[in-house]
């Protein structure tokens, strides 16, 4: 199933050119209800539909310009978000389908949410209209192979347990050997938390255990459900699909693992079996008011906006979010949660511009303001909620001048500013007007290079008369190890750099993003999801 990238917009109008193979299609305006076309995909006749613009729902629907090589399993994880899907019949020489769903319903919810937002599959753009047709009558022995994914889809989907006596192709559905998944997620430009994973996947059946992890500059899970038959419903109708529009890609297989071994729940990894398990050194648990907060910013998350088939919770929010246009990068609302607390921070070192910089890596700094009375703590104000939960999921457990910070969501909505005349000893500062923000500019490229910390650093906007030597020793001097250096081939403005340590590289890009290498040209540095 890889390539399911349903990032989701259509204009939905009716077809006359339906083509019909291995059929006998029902409708209550057709004279040709009874007739039987050949199923090779080459067919001898052709079905020309009626040309008449009728605009009648129907629960059958007629896709058009897939992929070459689409699979049924894919074409029926296009409906499985809104409900029961019934039939299928795949039209190969045509590159195009019938999907028939349980109800009329369900079909028009599906219709009006992609009217909206366009689907794709394999990353090419798929048409999606009401099929003239009532009702799907496929001849099943001239349609073996799709109606044995269609079972196999249904038995997972209504019974929970294993397939027998479905004679299934090697390329549908197979026999899960392992109740865990391994999850990888792709394009992470949105922040993806344990508690998001956990809403998502517990659509299809219990969630017993959770783990999370960075491999490779790469955000991955291992996930345990109760069942097999479980892990493998979810990885049938979640591989390849988006949390977020156009990004957070899930790639997900079976692990080798039958069994996973949590030692501390915290935002890290989870035993939803055994709530008394210690939070573990370093990772204070979540306070129960900041994990209500969290559980509350963190359902807004799975908002229609993205073909998630569990991003959508029902049918009707789905025809709601399409009607509301609600298009682009959801995520929790700009109203949400834009204020983040900082905690056990190295109150001998930290400053409101330390704190600007490094949270400038994941959104527009507005405000900072250090706490009079507990100088390791802060407040941090983003520009919006998708920008605070971002910079919390990157953040939070990272070490920044020697202490391992922790970065939740406040409860304040705002960071208020001194009163006039008042002196706060410079612990408050507003940046809303900075010209260091990184992503003002909608659309900015910057939105695609956001990354976890790292041990490489990108570095941009180089002066030609600046040598690699001299980037080494200015490194250097930050108080770490430079590894490693590469300059771009093509272009000699940029490079990367690999410091010894994350923590390294976090205070590097602390202290140069924006230095001055002369000739106007200021450092500009990022996290890198690339080694040397």
């Amino acid at each position: 199933m890889d390539g399911i990238v349903t990032d989701v917009a259509v204009g939905v109008k009716r077809g006359s050119d339906e083509l019909l193979s291995g059929s006998v299609l029902n409708s209550p305006n057709s004279n040709m209800s009874s007739m039987v076309v050949t199923a090779n995909g080459n067919d001898n006749k052709k079905f020309k539909a009626e040309d008449k613009m009728d605009g009648a729902p129907s629960r059958v629907l007629h896709i058009r310009k897939l992929p070459g090589e689409v699979t049924e399993t894919e074409v029926i994880a296009l409906g499985l978000p809104f409900g029961k899907v019934t039939n299928i019949l795949m039209l190969k020489g045509k590159n195009q389908a019938f999907l028939e769903l349980a109800t009329e319903e369900a079909a028009i919810t599906m219709v009006n949410y992609y009217s909206a937002v366009t689907p794709h599959l394999r990353n090419q753009p798929i048409y999606i209209q009401y099929s003239n047709h009532k009702e799907l009558k496929t001849d099943n022995t001239l349609n073996q192979r799709a109606q044995a994914v269609l079972q196999a889809v249904t038995a997972v989907q209504t019974t929970n347990t294993p397939i027998s006596g479905t004679t299934v192709s090697e390329s549908a559905v197979t026999p899960a050997q392992s109740p865990v998944l391994r999850i990888i997620i792709d394009n992470m430009y949105y922040p993806v938390t344990l508690d998001v994973l956990h809403q998502i996947f517990s659509k299809f059946g219990a969630v017993l255990k959770i783990i999370t992890f960075t491999k490779n500059n790469q955000f991955q899970a291992l996930l345990q459900y109760g069942d097999p038959v479980n892990a493998q419903q979810a990885k049938l109708a979640l591989d390849g699909q988006n949390i977020y529009n156009a990004c957070c890609t899930l790639r997900i297989d079976f692990s080798k693992l039958v069994n996973l071994n949590v030692k501390y729940n915290n935002d890290k990894s989870r035993d939803y079996t055994r709530p008394d398990l210690p939070s573990g050194d370093g990772q204070p648990a979540l306070d129960p008011a900041i994990a209500a907060a969290f559980a509350k910013e963190t359902s807004l998350l799975a908002v229609p906006g993205a073909l998630s088939p569990l991003a959508i919770p029902n049918a009707a929010a789905a025809a709601a979010a399409a009607a509301a246009g609600r298009v682009g990068m959801p995520g929790v609302s700009a109203g949400g949660n834009t204020v983040l607390l900082v905690s056990n921070l190295n109150e001998e070192m930290v400053t409101p511009q330390s704190l600007f910089t490094l949270f400038g890596v994941y959104g527009d700094v507005q405000r900072v303001k250090i706490l009079y009375n507990k100088k390791d703590s802060a407040l941090i104000q983003m520009a919006d909620g998708n920008q605070s939960q971002l910079a919390m999921s990157h953040l939070n457990g990272q070490k920044m001048y020697g202490k391992i910070i922790r970065v939740t969501l406040s409860k304040h909505q705002t960071v208020q500013l001194p009163r006039e005349g008042l002196d706060d000893q410079g612990l408050t500062k507003d940046f809303g007007n900075s010209p260091l923000h990184r992503f003002k500019k909608p659309g900015s490229k910057n939105f695609q290079n956001i990354f976890p910390p790292s041990a490489t650093l990108h570095l941009s906007n180089i002066p030609p008369s600046v040598a690699e030597d001299d980037l080494r020793t200015l490194f250097a001097n930050t108080g770490g190890t430079v590894k490693a250096f590469k300059f771009f081939q093509r272009d000699h403005k940029m490079a990367l750099l690999q410091m010894s340590t994350v923590e390294e590289a976090i205070q590097a890009l602390i202290d140069l993003h924006n230095y001055n290498l002369g000739e106007n040209h200021h450092l500009r540095v990022s996290f890198s999801k690339s080694t040397i």
